[in-house]
């Protein structure tokens, strides 16, 4: 005879299915007829407002991302969460506020915000984690409040004419600063709000974060290069300021029209081209500080 008792088969926990693509297509549609009014004004900012021209960029980008992380979201169980419905009435009752109220950053939000509760109610909790990268990427199509951008611009106008003004000196240029008038020889240099740097700076922010993504892995350095934005960006303007100025002693029309723009692209890119230098650099001595390490 066989003795022993025999275990009870055990219950598998049923996971549930990731919601079909009907249902995402059909919330996201929802979504977009909802929110196309504030949409609409958002995306004719982005193409008027200079300072906003990458906005076109960031929905494409995170959407990238989503598709790229598609596999790893299809292994997630699902965890539908009620909170995640609250949070999409929540964001409709504040665009419908904030649209009364002419507030369009608080109306722009909350398309965002309708988006992380759609994910939150479709998904759960680890679909939003997963997804965090991308949404947090959707915060830089939204301008920043004009109260905040007058702060920043008028700080930064400043800065860059500080900056500007010890670059040319060094260069053996008499000048003087007034505020953010530079006086020199030959012309008279006002520091605008469209030289302030703001332009570049959020742009550069944007791109430091997709680059940090897609080519290192590490989460402090993506803090370390997004932090390194800053300094960078306010260092390019002010170099910018600096060689027109200089350029205005060879010839003052070197500082207006197309050859100003010019040369905005050009500094603009040696940004980039100093973010990518501090990135190898400091995985560099990283590197060399652990071969010391293990060779100890």
């Amino acid at each position: 005879m066989l003795s022993g008792s025999i275990a009870p088969p055990r219950e598998e926990t049923p996971t549930q299915a990731p919601p079909s693509w009907n249902t995402v297509l059909w919330f996201g549609v929802l979504l977009l007829v909802c929110y196309a009014p504030i949409l609409y004004r958002l995306v004719w900012q982005w193409a008027t407002n200079e300072d906003m021209g990458h906005g076109f960029f960031v929905p494409l980008v995170a959407g990238f991302v989503v598709w790229q992380r598609r596999k790893k979201l299809a292994a997630i169980p699902r965890e539908p969460n009620i909170w995640g419905l609250i949070l999409v009435v929540y964001a409709a009752f504040q665009a419908l506020a904030a649209t009364l109220g002419a507030e369009l950053f608080t109306a722009r939000i909350a398309f965002i915000l309708a988006v992380v509760g759609t994910i939150l109610y479709l998904g759960g909790k680890q679909w939003v984690k997963a997804l965090a990268f991308p949404l947090l990427l959707l915060l830089f199509m939204v301008p920043i409040p004009q109260i905040l951008y007058a702060r920043l611009t008028l700080s930064l106008q400043l800065l860059a004419s500080q900056l500007a003004e010890g670059l040319i000196t060094v260069a053996g240029i008499p000048v003087i600063r007034t505020g953010n008038l530079l006086e020199l020889p030959h012309d008279t240099l006002n520091v605008v709000e469209a030289c302030s740097g703001i332009r570049s700076l959020i742009s550069l922010t944007f791109l430091s974060l997709v680059y940090a993504y897609f080519t290192d892995a590490r989460v402090w350095m993506r803090w370390v290069l997004l932090a390194a934005t800053i300094p960078i960006a306010i260092v390019a303007n002010a170099m910018r300021v600096a060689i027109t100025g200089l350029l205005t002693q060879v010839n003052t029309e070197l500082a207006r029209g197309l050859f100003h723009e010019i040369e905005g692209y050009i500094v603009f890119i040696i940004a980039l081209v100093s973010l990518v230098l501090v990135h190898r650099m400091i995985s560099m001595g990283i590197k060399k500080f652990s071969l010391r390490t293990a060779e100890r």
